[in-house]
Order: C-alpha cells, then structure tokens, then sequence
C-alpha cells in the first residue's frame, strides 16, 4: 500500500521492487506530475484516487481498499531490499494476525545513508493485519498502532529510502508538514520567545544529542531543517490566533 503526491522521481523503483508481490494498492491524492503514468505501467497495482484527509487517515482509508488483511505500507521514495521481501515471504504464511514486523528503514541523503541525526537505527512497523492493527490518525508522523499483545518481529533486510535527493526538498517538506500541524488544532499556543527556544532545542538536540556532527554537512542540514520545523509549525499556530 502506498500514497502518493507527486511521487514520479521515485515511484517506478518503488514499484520495479514490487513487482513479484501480489496487489500493490496506490492511493493517489492530487498529482499533477507523471506519477499516475507511472502507476498504470504496473499489471499489478490497483490505483485509486482520493483526497489528502491527514497522513494517518489518508492510509487508514488506503489501508481499507486493499483486497488483502495483510498489509505492507510503503512510503512512495522507498524500497524494500531483495533480501527482506523474501524473509517476509518466508515468514508471512505462518504469521498471525497479532504479530506485526517492524523494518529497518535505511535513510538516504543526496546518495548517501545518514547514520545519526535521528535517521540512523529507524525502526518502523510496515506490516501488520488490518483485523487487529492500523495507522493512528496523527496528521504528520503517522504510525502504525500496537498493543500490549502485539508480537513485534524484525526480519532480515531493509528498507531503502530516498529521503532527501535534493536540498530543496527540505523547505517544500517544512512547509507542507507545518501547514497540516498548524491546521489541526493540536499544537499549543506559545509566545514567540518559548517557540525560539523550542527551535533552538530542536537543532541542539539533533546536531549534538543524537550526534548529527558525525554526519557531516548532512547533519547539519537536517539539524537546521528540524529547527526550521519546531519554527514554522508553532509560528503558523500563532499567527492564526492573532
């Protein structure tokens, strides 16, 4: 299962790792590039078009249109390896519906894995049966829920994301991702100068807590981009209050 916007740079190596799986289910919600061209060149992808509700309801709704209980969910810039789809297709037939496998998810930066800054050790549930588990309706960092009975199993392999091919990318993500943050009515309402600090906390934290330095300039870039985060969604908050 996969959502898209606007996904055409990496769709088609999504897909092309895909191919031996069985129904691969794409909700679309308003691409305006070639990502719906690329989507329909695949004999086995059931495509669907929507609109954006919220990353977590937004798969929650994909999630449902799936023709399968279980469920593999994937991000459209990312790939899982050769290696790790045949560990699940070795694992899947004696699963059951309480277990769920959380993946490694290897996340890149212009051609190159970061291993610090809050990217490296990524550990995320990505599939699950939908009888007894779901994506939370968070707008922003949506994840997969679980239980006290959950059966969390980590297979061999990965997940290879393309986070990040150009810097660009970063500024289109602040701004999108504090839009939706701002307007869901969640986020509190602080004076500028404790939205300064919290930014200031949220550099420090990444560059020098989770050792963004020994990233290089990419840790840097990703200290920065956090901080820009924390600032944007929180003085969006604020300005609509005003």
């Amino acid at each position: 299962m996969i959502i898209t916007r606007n996904a055409a740079e990496t769709l088609a190596r999504t897909l092309d790792a895909l191919e031996t799986v069985g129904e691969v289910v794409v909700y679309d919600n308003g691409s305006t590039d070639e990502t719906l061209d690329i989507a329909r060149r695949y004999a086995n992808v059931s495509l669907h078009q929507g609109d954006f509700l919220g990353f977590g309801p937004t798969k929650r709704h994909a999630v449902s249109l799936a023709g399968q209980d279980w469920i593999l969910s994937l991000d459209a810039d990312e790939a899982p390896t050769a290696r790790w789809l045949e560990a699940l297709s070795e694992w899947l037939p004696a699963a059951n519906a309480t277990q769920v496998v959380e993946v490694r998810r290897e996340n890149w930066l212009l051609g190159k894995p970061v291993q610090h800054s809050g990217w490296g050790n990524d550990w995320l549930v990505r599939v699950f049966n939908r009888r007894q588990h779901n994506f939370n309706d968070a707008m922003v960092h949506e994840s997969v829920g679980v239980i006290q009975t959950t059966q969390v199993v980590r297979l061999n392999g990965c997940i290879e994301h393309l986070a990040v091919t150009e810097l660009s990318q970063f500024l289109d993500k602040i701004n999108r991702y504090s839009e939706i943050r701002a307007d869901s009515g969640k986020l509190r309402l602080y004076p500028v100068g404790v939205i300064v600090l919290k930014s200031a906390f949220a550099f420090f934290r990444t560059y020098f807590l989770q050792s963004g330095f020994l990233d290089g300039w990419r840790g840097l870039v990703i200290a920065v981009s956090n901080a820009n985060g924390v600032f944007w969604k929180y003085m969006k908050r604020r300005v609509r209050e005003s």
